[in-house]
């Protein structure tokens, strides 16, 4: 199975559909309501938090430096006529004027250890956007599955970005070959743990033999391998064979 690849369309096209069911879904409710995938949040700090990074990342990714930036989002303080989806929504519509102009391989830092171009930014905010609008959705009762293609996406993500950048859960160290399937998406994946360092197996040309001798079998739908990967779902809602130890080394921070 071949694994999508991704473009600034693409992810642009997700964004413009996620950000208004984000929005959407924190309308419905009463500012202090628990976000319960976020513990100790309220959609409040949810809001603020996700106008927050839209903020920050619209200047990483219009800077034209591949030096790190000083300091990190931080959630902003609405003003006294100002409701937080209202400064969320405001910080959403510059950041999509900024990604519509964007060149995806203009020089644009990232933390990850990839190429430092612009591209990153649509994709991560892709996602950061879903997995937020779905716990919004949660805290009013409506979840929704994130869209097949974004979600396996999103795996990918996970496994070529946050993982190798050291961004899990501590524990381990973990060593193994994991297979992921998402039959839904045609897509799966084969990480091979190795303590504190991951490699993402292309099976096209790394595994040339069928048995690939996987410690532990994951499968489910895009959506719930993605959001099992950021903690929102237990991996106990999906099929699971053999070795379950080996996932907490999949589990994105």
């Amino acid at each position: 199975m071949s694994r999508l690849h991704g473009t600034k369309d693409f992810w642009i096209g997700a964004l413009r559909a996620e950000g208004p069911a984000f929005a959407a879904a924190i309308a419905q409710a009463p500012p202090e309501t628990p976000v319960l995938s976020c513990p100790g949040w309220t959609v409040t700090d949810l809001t603020l938090h996700l106008a927050g990074v839209y903020h920050w990342v619209h200047g990483v990714a219009g800077a034209a430096a591949t030096t790190a930036p000083v300091g990190g989002s931080r959630p902003p303080r609405p003003g006294p006529d100002e409701t937080p989806l209202e400064l969320w929504q405001q910080a959403y519509d510059q950041l999509m004027a900024r990604f519509d102009a964007l060149d995806p391989e203009a020089p644009a830092w990232n933390w990850a250890p990839q190429p430092k171009k612009a591209g990153f930014w649509p994709r991560r905010m892709a996602h950061e956007t879903a997995v937020h609008r779905w716990d919004a959705q949660l805290a009013i009762a409506a979840g929704e599955p994130i869209e097949s293609k974004l979600a396996a996406d999103g795996v990918s993500e996970v496994l070529d970005t946050w993982l190798p950048a050291g961004r899990r859960r501590p524990g381990g160290p973990w060593h193994g070959l994991v297979q992921l399937s998402a039959a839904d998406a045609g897509q799966e994946w084969f990480l091979r743990l190795r303590g504190e360092g991951v490699a993402l197996l292309d099976t096209a040309t790394i595994l040339d033999h069928d048995a690939h001798h996987a410690r532990v079998q994951v499968s489910g739908t895009a959506s719930d391998l993605l959001l099992a990967l950021w903690g929102r779902v237990s991996f106990d809602t999906l099929t699971v064979a053999g070795d379950r130890t080996l996932l907490a080394g999949l589990r994105a921070d």
